[in-house]
């Protein structure tokens, strides 16, 4: 089975869901051709013949990012960083191209092609999520989904996750090739 995960990232949590998903996916199958990308590094091309799509990201403001919720998130980590007179590093590509805009570009799926959807979030009530966001734009693009749409938890803004998150999130990726699609 061919496998792509394409995750976006600010600091980190949710490339670990996403390599952690990889991790589970081979633990069920393993000789699963399965590559992770960053989403500023996803192309068309590198989704067309996967079996399985899998798409992450994190929560801002209730739901899947945006250029403004990425640039005022990075800006406070930034001021609060620097008033601790502490250093700052974020994933390397948290300041481009989001997975909002990367499904805007995404072309229809092929007929069977399916796809599961996750985001990390914080725990509090009225948090919110992005993976269900995610998974009605993979919908409309035509993807049959392999799982309901999956949130992995942090503590604070930046993280880490949750203990036992990772595991859960490895879980997660060796049920998704178990799966049928979902309706």
């Amino acid at each position: 089975m061919d496998v792509v995960i394409v995750y976006e990232s600010m600091f980190g949590n949710t490339h670990t869901v996403a390599e952690a998903v990889a991790a589970g996916i081979f633990d069920t199958d393993p000789v699963a051709h399965v590559t992770v990308l960053p989403v500023s590094e996803a192309t068309a091309g590198d989704v067309a013949g996967a079996g399985l799509l899998v798409v992450g990201g994190p929560t801002h403001m209730r739901g899947m990012s945006s250029g403004l919720s990425r640039r005022k998130g990075l800006e406070a980590q930034e001021q609060a960083a620097s008033g601790k007179g502490a250093g700052f590093t974020h994933e390397p590509a948290a300041e481009g191209p989001g997975v909002r805009d990367w499904l805007g570009c995404l072309p229809p799926a092929s007929p069977g092609q399916r796809a599961a959807a996750f985001d990390t979030r914080a725990g509090a009530a009225f948090a919110g999520g992005a993976a269900k966001g995610i998974a009605r734009r993979l919908r409309h693009r035509g993807y049959q989904l392999a799982a309901a749409p999956e949130g992995f938890f942090i503590t604070g803004t930046e993280g880490p996750l949750r203990e036992g998150e990772p595991a859960r999130a490895r879980d997660w990726g060796a049920a998704l090739v178990r799966q049928p699609a979902r309706a």
